[in-house]
């Protein structure tokens, strides 16, 4: 093995994996929610951010929407009296 390398010579180039790098984000999350992820992970042996990715991931790659009803909010609600 050389003593001395001469890297001045090497061309830089992109990483070609850069698009599958992961984005960090920051959300805000019910505890129990976290709780419940952070089990799994103990059962499972992957990261409780992991699971969490993989699930909404899985939600994604099947178009999952939410089924959520929320309630009208009322007009008068709120309002100065």
């Amino acid at each position: 093995m050389r003593v001395h390398y001469d890297f001045s010579k090497l061309k830089g180039r992109k990483n070609p994996y850069v698009k599958h790098l992961k984005q960090p984000v920051t959300m805000r999350l019910d505890r129990d929610t976290v709780s419940y992820f952070k089990s799994l992970s103990e059962e499972t042996g992957i990261p409780y951010q992991s699971l969490i990715n993989l699930y909404l991931r899985d939600c994604a790659v099947r178009q999952r929407k939410p089924d959520i009803q929320w309630h009208p909010v009322n007009a008068d609600h709120g309002a100065s009296q």
